[in-house]
């Protein structure tokens, strides 16, 4: 198809084919994601020095209870939003109204402001101090000085360009609608650096060559500085009241030919909008080119339109999925900003910027934090216990297994020099479902392809329907793996001391000796405290004991050596899951040996399996930022390629939800992947997300709020898929998921619980709320409502001999 380039051939094109073109200028640019911004409305005043023929937006002094809202009503407005879920603060607000009205300028002046643009600084600094909501200004047409004054207080600022068409009637009485000072306006925005929105006014008089022009405009603004975020298109109507009272609203071809010649004029990666208030026919909008809806208010009226509600956000997303595409909640600044904070944002926004993304830099579309005690969203739908043919369906309350029948899925044998074949494709008793690429990717995976970077990546955007998609095949492909059995296995924690010499900047459990100030005091667990722990756990019926703990200063390489005989002291026969790769690499170093003379004297006095801590995100860019003192990627890998080596097994983590980003998560899965192909070592792939609350990255304002529920839920099924032939068992933390995110995850394609664990300490002492310890009924508490029989196992995932 050829896509029409020229004014010619905009002008000349069918609407059919201009829409086809703009179509296809979407999907490669921005896939089947539509965004919208949950928005709160903010008038800040709605004075102003114009006068359009259109606007009842704009009103006397004579007519208005005050010329400017106050703060308190500017922080009740916001507070408002930010209780109904809204991330984003519109501020709107008339030109220069001081420089019209003297009541303007006698209010700005008895509250020690300088101009609106001085207060409008100001209350946006005030709703970010107090609400963490993301202020856009849309103060007209202002000057350098004015946007860089207001850059350190948004995220995003916007002016709209309207038209080029200076002769129009209705800008006669504006003379901040002049073409010339609203380009100079756009210009100044970018050399300021300001993420920016602008957009056309399209049925106002002008034509649609005027039209083109100012798209072409707009886009060589975008190419010399980068900073349009999206362009609004928005169609005239008439207001009683106003001098356009009288002239023809625009039509919605007008409005749909407008939009597609938008998508095909400008740069793919600028966003083309339309006020989804201000049409009735929505789904033509899409049609049309549209990749965003724009603000929408749960809260406040759109003022400038307020005879048009806005729809409601379910029904945008029915609308939306109708037509093929994903909805998905946005920030004012849009991704592709939002990722480059050091260029686009001031530092006085990035925190609250981070603090309301997700890792793909777009709104957090829930409330959810790991660890926080707050229930999940319900994003799996909720399964019912089959019945035989006939029956009623019963609840799953009465569909319990016996708690401690054999697991089916056994530890595989250790080495093989060659990559795991993949397993016969599976035929699932769900069709698989999605759109587009999604629908593609999940296609092949469950004919038995293996999903690689692009494919990955492509799903860890799943949303929506796009989202249980990807969670169905993947609890599928569980079921037919591993089946149905949760496991277990019964444990303790022993984490024999929190100082350390590292300086992990998320960790909130290590002390350094004069940290009394923070959690806990500093701590060195006496090799008898060990031992003693030991035999309680053994008496409990612990098959294992895990061990990690900080990188103590006074530690030499033979300490690790005497925990281990210290373990075995108080127990001959327990598993030994121990000592993290920073812990072996690190006594190794302090000990003089190699890995592999290390490992082996480890393993002489005891040690069974290794943890997968430590880890984090295997990105040294990320690792720069988490924990720039600890060992690189290539350290982690090694430690573990030679304990697999030797006959040590080990387990696979990955902290997720801080400060990386998808593709992150990618490489860490390929990379750890590509080393179970060739030595077979790992047994399960166990997904820790970031507990904030205690977390001295998030407490200095540098790190999210931990993963969304939903980006928690993916990881869980991508895992899956991606380690399919690989690795069977995915496990899930209760410690930072809580039960009923704990229960989710099982019906995501996880099919472990973990341990009981006794004494956890580190979530704990990032502020997680779930427990220290769980037991049988605790698990039973989870497993019971989805019908899943609870299984106990050994670290190995074979059968206690206790339970045998």
């Amino acid at each position: 198809m050829n896509t029409p380039a020229s004014d010619q051939a905009i002008l000349g094109a069918r609407l059919e084919e201009l829409e086809e073109s703009a179509r296809t200028i979407r999907e490669e640019a921005h896939g089947s994601t539509i965004t919208y911004s949950p928005k709160v409305f903010i008038p800040l005043t709605q004075l102003c020095r114009d006068r359009c023929g259109y606007c009842t937006f704009a009103k006397a002094p004579a007519r208005l209870a005050a010329p400017y809202m106050t703060p308190a009503e500017v922080l009740q407005v916001a507070k408002a939003g930010k209780a109904a879920g809204c991330s984003e603060a519109l501020f709107t607000l008339g030109q220069s109204p001081e420089d019209r009205y003297p009541a303007a300028r006698d209010w700005l002046d008895s509250n020690g402001y300088a101009s609106t643009v001085d207060y409008l600084a100001a209350m946006c600094r005030l709703v970010v101090d107090e609400t963490n909501l993301l202020p856009h200004a849309n103060a007209g047409a202002i000057s350098y000085d004015d946007l860089t004054l207001l850059r350190r207080v948004t995220a995003s600022q916007g002016m709209m360009i309207e038209t080029l068409d200076g002769e129009l009637q209705a800008h006669h009485g504006a003379p901040d609608k002049d073409p010339a000072v609203r380009l100079a306006t756009l210009a100044a925005a970018g050399r300021a650096t300001v993420p920016f929105t602008t957009g056309l006014l399209v049925g106002i008089g002008e034509s649609r060559q005027s039209r083109l022009a100012a798209l072409r405009s707009i886009a060589g603004s975008h190419r010399e500085y980068g900073h349009v975020q999206e362009v609004i298109v928005q169609g005239f109507l008439p207001k009683p009241g106003t001098a356009m009272r009288g002239a023809p609203p625009c039509t919605e071809e007008e409005l749909r030919w407008t939009i597609a010649a938008a998508r095909v004029i400008l740069p793919g990666e600028v966003h083309v909008q339309s006020p989804p208030n201000l049409t009735d026919s929505h789904a033509g909008l899409l049609r049309a080119g549209i990749d965003d809806w724009g603000g929408v208010s749960p809260v406040t009226i759109d003022h400038v339109n307020p005879e048009r509600p806005w729809p409601e956000v379910e029904f945008l997303r029915r609308t939306t999925e109708s037509e093929g595409f994903e909805l998905a909640p946005r920030l004012t600044v849009y991704p592709a900003y939002a990722g480059d904070p050091e260029r686009w944002l001031d530092p006085a926004m990035r925190f609250a910027v981070l603090a309301n993304s997700d890792a793909a830099q777009y709104a957090r579309s829930d409330h959810w934090s790991p660890g926080s005690g707050l229930l999940p969203p319900a994003l799996v739908p909720p399964h019912v216990v089959p019945t035989a043919p006939g029956a009623p369906a019963r609840s799953a309350l009465a569909a319990r297994s016996p708690t401690r029948s054999a697991p089916t899925n056994s530890a595989p044998a250790l080495a093989v020099p060659s990559a795991p074949a993949l397993p016969a494709p599976a035929v699932t008793h769900r069709r698989v479902r999605g759109h587009g690429h999604i629908r593609e990717v999940l296609a092949g995976v469950a004919m038995g392809q293996r999903a690689d970077a692009p494919e990955l990546l492509t799903l860890f955007g799943a949303r929506g329907q796009d989202l249980r998609a990807v969670i169905e095949l993947a609890d599928d492909l569980r079921s037919t793996d591993v089946g149905d059995a949760v496991t277990y296995v019964v444990n303790r924690n022993i984490n024999y001391t929190n100082i350390c010499t590292f300086k992990c900047r998320f960790c909130a459990f290590s002390k350094g000796p004069l940290s009394l100030n923070l959690r806990g005091e500093p701590y060195l667990l006496s090799l008898d405290d060990i031992t003693e722990k030991v035999r309680q756990a053994e008496v409990a019926g612990a098959t294992e004991v895990c061990l990690q703990g900080g990188i103590h200063p006074s530690f030499d390489g033979n300490y690790y050596v005497e925990v281990l005989d210290a373990v075995r002291r108080g127990s001959p026969t327990i598993h030994i899951h121990a000592f993290s790769a920073l812990e072996v690499h690190e006594g190794a170093r302090r000990c003089g040996l190699d890995l592999t003379e290390y490992l082996l004297l480890l393993k002489e006095h005891g040690l069974s399996t290794l943890p997968g801590t430590a880890a984090e995100i295997l990105s040294d860019d990320v690792r720069a930022v988490l924990c720039p003192d600890k060992i690189r990627t290539a350290e982690w890998l090694e430690v573990h390629q030679v304990a697999h080596s030797i006959g040590l097994r080990s387990n696979i983590t990955i902290m997720f939800g801080s400060v990386e980003q998808p593709r992150h998560w990618v490489g860490h899965i390929l990379a750890t992947r590509a080393l179970q192909g060739e030595t077979g070592g790992f047994t399960e792939f166990v997904p820790l997300p970031y507990v904030h609350m205690g977390a001295p990255l998030y407490l200095q304002g540098r790190s999210r709020q931990g993963p969304t529920f939903r980006e928690t839920l993916l990881m869980y099924a991508v895992g899956r898929i991606a380690y399919r032939g690989y690795i069977d068992n995915v496990q899930a933390s209760w410690v930072k998921l809580g039960v009923e995110g704990a229960r989710q995850t099982l019906l995501a394609g996880a099919n472990d619980l973990g341990g009981t664990l006794m004494e956890e300490s580190i979530s704990r002492a990032a502020g997680a709320v779930h427990g220290q310890a769980f037991d049988i009924d605790d698990f039973l508490a989870i497993t019971d409502p989805i019908g899943r029989p609870l299984r106990q196992r050994t670290t190995l995932y074979k059968v206690p001999s206790a339970a045998a």
